[in-house]
């Protein structure tokens, strides 16, 4: 049960909330990853101020905490799909096979998802796991916006007519994903903002140079 948000927050800092408690021992590795991730998204961000004077703007502040906040949001999105195979994930799916918005999208639930549950948890864990601590470090952040989008926009269609769900949620959460891609949100105090600026990366033709510079 939830107390406030400010408790609640402090539970899942230290590992002891629901969501935590529910994988056991596990949980302190998901604390120091958590934590690690937000003490090198500071470093970062320091490097960056330190190093390119555009950055220190409030605008560049305040899309690295809007990047923060997010990847802390899909950090403890990533924690329920836990232990794989999660009961709790597990539910929520077999709830868009009743509600989706189209036939196709039950259907794709009903014969596709549900029947290869366990691979579907453990590629939607880490998906998640992998936007969180893209968007907290700011890297490679136009690519993972756009997955975040799928995502969204997965659930926005998959529980469209569920009861207990307010549809404009998942689109606020497209809506993030998309200023993120169109600002290039993870050169703003982020690790994309150091690894452009390398002339490896900035002038190099190579295959995984073009890519990286197409997903920052």
């Amino acid at each position: 049960m939830r107390v406030n948000p400010f408790y609640d927050s402090w539970l899942f800092l230290i590992g002891e909330d629901a969501f935590h408690l529910g994988i056991g021992p596990w949980r302190y590795l998901l604390v120091f990853l958590f934590w690690s991730l937000i003490v090198a998204s500071v470093v970062i961000a320091y490097r960056n101020w330190q190093a390119d004077r555009s950055q220190r703007t409030l605008r560049d502040l305040g899309t690295w905490a809007a990047r923060v906040a997010i990847g802390a949001m899909w950090f403890e999105g990533c924690l329920w799909k836990l232990p794989i195979p999660s009961g709790g994930f597990r539910y929520w799916l077999e709830q868009e096979a009743q509600h989706a918005a189209f036939g196709f999208h039950k259907t794709l639930v009903t014969d596709v998802l549900l029947p290869n549950f366990t691979l579907v948890n453990a590629i939607a864990f880490l998906s998640e796991l992998g936007m969180a601590s893209a968007f907290i470090l700011g890297f490679g952040v136009r690519a993972f916006a756009l997955l975040g989008m799928v995502f969204a926009a997965q659930l926005y269609f998959g529980l469209y007519t569920h009861p207990g769900e307010w549809p404009w949620e998942f689109i606020f959460i497209i809506v993030i994903c998309w200023l993120f891609f169109i600002n290039a949100a993870g050169r703003s105090l982020g690790l994309d903002g150091i690894l452009r600026r390398l002339p490896a990366v900035l002038k190099s033709d190579s295959l995984v140079a073009r890519l990286y510079r197409l997903a920052s």
